[in-house]
């Protein structure tokens, strides 16, 4: 059975996330070393102990949803389960690069301290606001954009039936009032940017000067990209695609809906929540479809791959 491994992305945070794989696996102690030293704080303790609303935070839930996902990829590969795909919504496609040994996790880390720092600083410089908008066509939502004043733009493509919208704040209010009134439903995101538009330009720009010096190396599976919505046939100039990958819609409907036209049959959501897991049920019919973020996800993926 071909299997891809899917990573979440900003926004499935929650507290104690990943403690319970942490815990049961020995091996999960060089990840959370490796990212602590890496970070400069204790990732284990920022697990178990931040608030809600301290993980909310830019600068420290991408590292700590990154670290989760490496959690739960270990703890699916120690009990055998394997890939022969990766894909990652936004900030997961990091951990994603990282399974498919494009980066090593020295410098997977790495590159989310510097991307988290970047992305919130611009955040904290040009307020911005997100949206999802619930029921509507790509048609419909373009046609909304292209009539109000000030500047909101797709930025998700989660699902036929979900796109979340970014941009000025005032202009993603104005959309979803016009949303309201041709009667779709709308839900304003609990951030304070406009994440995956041209608004996020001075947080790619500073991210593609840092990680320059990278070295990245062509996937060892199957890599399935946000920016494209397709399978990379070959690894692109690596700084420039992370950087436009940040001020750019995330095409998740498409990746998906390639992964299914390429014979993939079974999709594991690796790291905090079953986000992912919902998208791919709302996308795909006949596939499996699981998760695994603690012990007992881990043994019902378990039951429906092995099944």
């Amino acid at each position: 059975m071909k299997t891809a491994f899917l990573f979440s992305g900003q926004g499935s945070q929650y507290p104690q996330m990943g403690a319970e794989l942490a815990q049961k696996y020995q091996s999960s102690a060089r990840i959370l070393e490796c990212g602590s030293d890496i970070m400069g704080f204790d990732l284990m303790k920022k697990l178990t102990e931040s608030s809600a609303e301290e993980l909310s935070q830019t600068r420290l839930s991408q590292p700590a949803i990154f670290t989760v996902s490496l959690l739960a990829l270990n703890a699916a590969r120690e009990n055998g389960i394997e890939n022969c795909a990766v894909a990652g919504h936004s900030l997961g496609e990091y951990a994603a690069m990282y399974a498919a040994e494009v980066l090593p996790m020295e410098d997977a880390f790495k590159a989310i301290k510097l991307r988290s720092e970047a992305m919130a600083k611009a955040a904290e410089n040009s307020k911005g606001a997100m949206a999802a908008i619930i029921g509507s066509t790509d048609e419909e939502i373009n046609k909304v954009l292209s009539e109000i004043s000030g500047f909101a733009a797709p930025a998700n493509y989660n699902s036929p039936v979900q796109t979340v919208i970014a941009g000025e704040e005032a202009a993603v209010e104005e959309a979803m009032a016009k949303f309201s009134e041709l009667g779709r439903r709308s839900v304003k995101l609990a951030v304070s940017a406009a994440f995956h538009t041209k608004l996020m330009k001075p947080a790619a720009d500073e991210f593609k000067e840092k990680i320059s010096g990278f070295t990245f190396s062509e996937p060892t599976c199957a890599f399935y990209s946000n920016l494209y919505g397709a399978k990379l046939e070959k690894l692109p100039d690596m700084p420039d695609y992370l950087s436009k990958h940040i001020c750019s819609p995330v095409r998740f409907v498409e990746e998906l809906n390639a992964m299914q036209s390429d014979g993939i049959e079974a999709f594991v959501e690796l790291g905090p929540n079953k986000v992912l897991t919902g998208l791919v049920r709302k996308t795909l019919k006949g596939v499996i479809n699981v998760n695994i973020e603690n012990n007992e996800t881990m043994e019902k993926a378990l039951g429906a791959l092995k099944g």
